[in-house]
């Protein structure tokens, strides 16, 4: 991916953010369209991954920046950055390497509602201890 750096200012400041500075991202499979996961962004992770054309994030519970795929090798590589009409949600088309959820699951949307109850739709591919260890 060409490094579009450039645009992140222009970007960054299109965009609407909640009070800790964060905007949820959906992270998609750019060929297949399976939606993989959710997680949040703020500005610093948004230049980085326009910079570089790997998805980083902003991870919550860790207070710091999360390179998607970092410690489980699991990456995604941007294909197309995108936001909505309010400029509050991103939608990032990526290629990704592996399973996108920590479960090991491909995605990280493996609940549902089947026969009037909750299910788990969907197995583990990966054990999430050979990924993390």
């Amino acid at each position: 991916m060409t490094d579009l750096s450039a645009a992140a200012p222009a970007v960054t400041d299109a965009l609407k953010y909640t009070g800790d500075g964060l905007v949820p991202a959906i992270a998609q499979q750019h060929d297949s369209g399976e939606v993989l996961m959710m997680a949040w962004m703020n500005r610093e992770s948004i230049a980085e991954t326009l910079r570089t054309g790997v998805v980083c994030y902003w991870s919550r519970s860790r207070g710091k920046l999360w390179r998607k795929g970092e410690t489980s090798g699991q990456v995604q590589t941007l294909v197309d950055f995108r936001w909505d009409c309010d400029g509050d949600t991103l939608l990032l088309l990526v290629d990704q390497k592996g399973v996108a959820c920590h479960t090991g699951r491909h995605n990280c949307f493996f609940n549902a509602i089947r026969d009037g109850a909750p299910a788990v739709i969907a197995d583990v591919e990966i054990d999430p201890a050979d990924l993390y260890g």
